[in-house]
């Protein structure tokens, strides 16, 4: 029987989507903890973006050194974490996760929110102005909807990023989608290890699919047409600086 035949077979098997190591279980769980993270990310982040984007004081300084913060390896700030057990127990293994993947979803929520909110036109802001709105009038009804496409792309990538990187979860003890794949290997059962991924990337996938629809439906016609391109622009030249520093 061929490699194919085995994971159809698993699929198709009655006791993997029942229980509580149940495919709809763990997919429920790892779903719980990404969008936890993803929501924690956009309140820290996003509300970061959102001040240094309006007032546009130290900006540089805190998307550069989120930039770099991306280089610090998930698993490796899992594994500090697993070993506190004041933190590795709680919740069954959530708490560790959740910290850890905050970590990596909050840098380009704040990127391109910060992005987003410099990127508004100064002479929309000057005219909002001149009608008589205040700074917190143009910040919720100028700037925040012209932003939105830029912070959605960062919702986006971070919620995918989250998805794909929740796998790691399992070795906290927390069970979600990732507890096939850890498994899998440590049985050597490719089939096993081969099916959980290929759910986690069907997660993935929806994910991606739903923000993308949702992104859509919230940018203004007009918009549509200008969200690409604005957002490569924007982003290399808030690369460029960067690398001179």
């Amino acid at each position: 029987m061929s490699f194919l035949s085995h994971v159809f077979e698993w699929f198709t098997t009655s006791s993997n989507w029942t229980g509580s190591q149940g495919i709809p279980e763990l997919f429920w769980r790892q779903l719980t903890l990404s969008v936890a993270v993803v929501l924690t990310a956009v309140a820290l982040g996003g509300s970061l973006g959102v001040v240094l984007g309006h007032t546009g004081r130290g900006g540089l300084v805190a998307v550069n050194a989120a930039n770099a913060f991306r280089a610090v390896p998930t698993l490796a700030l899992l594994t500090l974490l697993a070993i506190q057990p004041a933190i590795s127990l709680k919740w069954g293994g959530f708490l560790a996760a959740w910290l850890a993947l905050t970590a990596l979803a909050i840098p380009p929520i704040l990127t391109n929110t910060y992005v987003g909110m410099r990127e508004v036109d100064a002479d929309v802001r000057d005219a909002a102005k001149a009608m008589g709105l205040t700074g917190g009038q143009v910040l919720r009804t100028v700037e925040a909807p012209l932003a939105l496409p830029f912070v959605m792309a960062g919702v986006r990538t971070a919620s995918i990023e989250v998805v794909a990187t929740s796998t790691l979860a399992a070795y906290v003890s927390y069970t979600d989608l990732g507890t096939y794949v850890i498994t899998g290997l440590n049985t050597n059962d490719s089939v096993v290890a081969f099916s959980g991924a290929l759910l986690v990337a069907a997660m993935a996938g929806l994910v991606a699919l739903t923000l993308g629809l949702v992104t859509r439906r919230l940018t203004p016609v007009p918009l549509r047409r200008q969200t690409r391109s604005r957002l490569l622009g924007a982003r290399n030249s808030l690369r460029r600086p960067a690398a001179g520093i």
